[in-house]
């Protein structure tokens, strides 16, 4: 069974700004973590219900945050972006 995927009003925010090329590499990335759940390394600390999927686009290091809901299998989109601020901006 498949997992569903949903954005968060930040991720959709984020994602709006992203280049065409970056936005496609996003999406590749998502459906990655859609078949592999798992794929993400998983936070500690403040953040650790957070998986954060690493992947390059245009030379430039990009995260991808999520958290699962696995009782209804569901993916929650938090935040994209590239690697500098990533973490600062997602304690706010």
């Amino acid at each position: 069974m498949k997992w569903s995927v949903m954005q968060t009003r930040r991720f959709a925010r984020q994602y709006k700004k992203l280049l065409d090329s970056t936005a496609a590499d996003v999406d590749t990335a998502v459906e990655q973590v859609r078949q592999n759940p798992e794929s993400g390394e998983r936070k500690r600390g403040d953040l650790a219900a957070l998986y954060v999927y690493k992947f390059r686009s245009n030379n430039q290091l990009y995260l991808l945050g999520y958290t699962l809901e696995e009782s209804v299998r569901l993916i929650y989109l938090e935040a994209v972006g590239p690697h500098e601020n990533f973490y600062r901006d997602l304690k706010r």
